[in-house]
């Protein structure tokens, strides 16, 4: 019995040493300072319609050449941008071109319409080799897309298109966001 009450005094008193070194031990704290580093962006998605697309107006009936067409192609650019911008757009030469034959750009009409989640101040422009504002103040944000359409007048296609050799006239048009 002199054992068992030894046994339990050595019991006792090893757990409340143990207890007491837990008791003892202080808390450690570290901290780490993390920082977000910003910086503006402006870009315009590789994936947009416009990025190796095509518009084409075909003409190939009398009724073709007496009256106005238009293409409308929706979500033509994608832009992000971390500031407001401005949309410009330009030819990159004179004329629409085929072999020897040649078309002057400012038979064509761009304009930026509704429709798309990029706001600003939409505007018309008649294409030239000079980079024009097509939209102004474009609010900042991620996958904006604009809606573009391209138009030609029944009084130009009458009077510049009609007696130029057939064939398929082409020029770049090149699409510029701008951070204000």
């Amino acid at each position: 019995m002199k054992n068992q009450i030894i046994i339990a005094a050595l019991s006792l008193g090893a757990i409340a040493l143990g207890t007491n070194q837990v008791l003892a031990q202080k808390s450690e704290q570290a901290s780490t300072l993390v920082n977000i580093i910003l910086a503006d962006v402006i870009a315009m998605d590789i994936s947009t319609v416009a990025s190796g697309g095509a518009v084409d107006f075909n003409y190939g009936s009398t009724e073709d050449y007496n009256s106005s067409k238009n293409v409308t192609v929706p979500n033509s650019l994608v832009v992000i941008s971390s500031k407001n911008f401005d949309v410009k757009v330009k030819s990159e030469g004179a004329n629409f071109v085929s072999g020897a034959n040649v078309i002057p750009v400012d038979i064509l009409q761009v304009k930026a319409i509704p429709g798309g989640s990029l706001t600003g101040t939409l505007n018309e422009v008649t294409l030239s080799t000079t980079d024009q504002v097509l939209v102004s103040n474009a609010s900042l944000g991620a996958k904006q897309s604009l809606n573009i359409a391209y138009s030609i007048s029944a009084e130009k296609a009458s009077k510049v298109l009609l007696g130029k050799p057939k064939g398929t006239y082409t020029q770049t048009v090149t699409y510029t966001a701008t951070a204000l």
